[in-house]
């Protein structure tokens, strides 16, 4: 389970630019009527700030721009991987920080100083990031099987998602960004090259399942690309002329990105598969021990070394393992608890019958939450929320669920997506905590809400820690007890095998990128404590080693806002309400979490009147 836009497109984003051109300084705010400019207030100052580091971050990143709906520069992915997008990106932060210490913290409301603390904290993180030292430990490994433009571009170009195709100006602007993403191509070839010369390459595995990616769109005919198939479904604004024109353009271009893709699939297969790493774990790759803690606190928000986190995940896994013990109990099954989990995995009962009888699970879902939401939230998105499987060609290798945002104006639905691909994997006691967790009221609700505040700044409206983000969506898992779903005891199965995963997850990404362990040590350990096929597993597990820290981020968030709320009950007893807190917590978009922490003592100590 994943949140689409967070890893589709951040790598994306991350190495997105422009050639670096001056930038002015956030401008003062002119008086009206007035010979003289009344001086500026910090708040003044502040939102001058957000404002114009939003719009250089916007001119770096035209793909950022693209998925808020708005067009401008809309015929460019940017400069991706160039020296030019790295030095305007990192001169961007210095000048945003450097900014930033001009304003006196001390004359901001609270709502203020919460956003000063979390433009602080990101410019900060994001400073680290750009290093010259892990530039060197990431630029040149700039994609794998998980974090690839490659798996992102072609649905994104396919008229299914984020870029829009309404009118022949978004046709003719496809076609623009079809040339940068043939330059990025051979841009990633070079970085993979520079990678081979220093030595820090990516593994042998992230590489074969990349090849066989690769492999996989080239044996699509071209005609049936997802290249292709904005030709297949002009608009009525499109005249016939220009139809006939755009087919030969987009037949031609589409010609030029199977070729470039081909380059890199032999590249990878032929040169680089030899040379990289058989070992897995970030910390047997050069440089890899720094990066990888780099990584943990990137992904968590908070100053945890692998070894606690590991420690933390085996006490969690047990407990929860006992809970599942009672489980099997209560449904009087009659062997070990490895017995049940096999069972369970393969009992027909527990399996879709088709791509359609899951597509409708997924919809009475849907409408059993939305019958339920309104005793618990307050705060209600705009955006619809679509349930949709993913398109066959890329379904293999998806995650089990994923979220696509929608627009901030609500005219571009939430989406999520589903996998039906083996579909005896796709067990069914898991689907009403997939959908907690993908859907409403997880990331759809907290990353429409942040969209749609627009009293907020747009780095919190837009961005958000994977910490935050992916713990509110396994804190909404949970609200499946109150909502009466988890009576079900094999519902309440599914959302116990959900939040092993989430705490396995603490033990194997701590025990490939920081222990040592093999591929095959992590796929025995997630096998005997849970009941996931081992499709699943395996998919889980290649994901690990594919994006080192960032599976951490779901229980390590979750706990902490489970842990405020314990603590928001506990002192505000009587007066305290679920829909406040809910509020509380999504009202100012994803913060890291000791500035969530800060900001819900806050909320408790002004409820309790102390």
């Amino acid at each position: 389970m994943i949140l689409r836009l967070a890893l589709a497109a951040s790598t994306a984003l991350l190495l997105t630019g422009a050639p670096a051109v001056a930038h002015p300084a956030a401008a003062p705010i002119p008086a009206t009527g007035a010979t003289t400019t009344a001086p500026q207030t910090e708040h003044d100052k502040l939102f001058a700030l957000f404002e114009d580091a939003d719009a250089r971050e916007l001119a770096l990143n035209p793909l950022s721009r693209l998925f808020r709906g708005d067009e401008d520069n809309a015929d460019r992915l940017g400069d991706l991987l160039t020296d030019s997008s790295f030095l305007a990106s990192r001169t961007d932060i210095k000048l945003n920080l450097a900014l930033l210490g001009a304003i006196d913290r001390a004359k901001l409301d609270a709502t203020d100083a919460l956003a000063y603390d979390v433009f602080k904290y990101t410019q900060e993180r994001a400073l680290e990031g750009y290093t010259d030292e892990m530039r060197a430990l990431t630029e040149v490994r700039p994609m794998n099987h998980f974090y690839g433009l490659h798996t992102f571009y072609p649905q994104f170009a396919s008229g299914t998602g984020v870029a829009p195709f309404k009118t022949l100006a978004n046709y003719e602007d496809n076609l623009s960004r079809h040339d940068d993403y043939i330059a990025f191509i051979d841009r990633a070839i070079a970085k993979f090259r520079d990678g081979m010369a220093s030595g820090v390459v990516e593994t042998k595995l992230t590489v074969g399942i990349m090849v066989t990616q690769l492999d996989t769109q080239l044996k699509t005919p071209l005609a049936d690309s997802m290249f292709m198939a904005p030709t297949k479904a002009f608009p009525d604004s499109v005249a016939e002329a220009d139809r006939t024109r755009l087919t030969a353009a987009y037949a031609a271009k589409t010609a030029e990105i199977y070729a470039a893709t081909t380059r890199l699939r032999d590249f990878l297969r032929d040169e680089y598969l030899p040379a990289a790493r058989d070992s897995i774990g970030l910390s047997q790759m050069k440089g890899g021990d720094k990066l990888y803690a780099r990584l943990v606190e990137e992904s968590t928000t908070l100053p945890l070394d692998p070894e606690t986190i590991h420690q933390l995940g085996l006490s969690e896994v047990a407990r929860i393992k006992a809970d599942l013990e009672k489980l099997k109990k209560e449904v009087r099954f009659k062997g070990t608890l490895t017995q049940f989990f096999d069972y369970v995995r393969t009992d027909p009962k527990f399996q879709p019958k088709s791509r359609e009888a899951l597509t409708e699970d997924y919809y009475r879902i849907g409408r059993e939450v939305d019958g339920k939401i309104g005793e618990y939230f307050s705060l209600i998105p705009k955006s619809p929320l679509e349930i949709r499987p993913y398109d066959p060609s890329t379904e293999e290798f998806e995650a089990g669920g994923s979220y696509q945002s929608g627009s901030a104006d609500g005219s571009r639905p939430g989406v999520f997506y589903f996998n039906a691909y083996d579909l005896p994997s796709r067990l069914t006691p898991g689907n009403v905590t997939l959908y907690l967790h993908e859907g409403a009221p997880g990331h759809h609700f907290q990353i429409s809400l942040a969209q749609e505040n627009e009293a907020l700044p747009a780095f919190m409206r837009y961005g958000g820690t994977t910490a935050y983000v992916e713990g509110w969506a396994l804190y909404a898992e949970t609200l499946g007890y109150e909502m009466g779903f988890y009576k079900d005891p094999w519902n309440r199965y599914g959302t116990l095998q959900d939040e092993q995963l989430r705490a396995m997850r603490l033990v194997v990404d701590t025990g490939i990128h920081a222990k040592g362990w093999t591929r095959d040590q992590a796929i025995a350990f997630m096998m005997d404590n849970s009941g996931m096929t081992r499709t699943e597993v395996v998919a889980e597990v290649d994901r690990y080693i594919a994006i080192p820290s960032q599976a951490l981020a779901y229980k390590i968030g979750a706990l902490k806002i489970q842990e405020l709320r314990q603590r928001a009950e506990t002192k505000l007893g009587r007066k305290f309400d679920i829909k406040a807190f809910h509020e509380q917590v999504l009202n100012t978009g994803g913060l890291p979490l000791a500035v969530l922490e800060a900001k819900i003592d806050r909320w408790i100590a002004a409820q309790s009147g102390s």
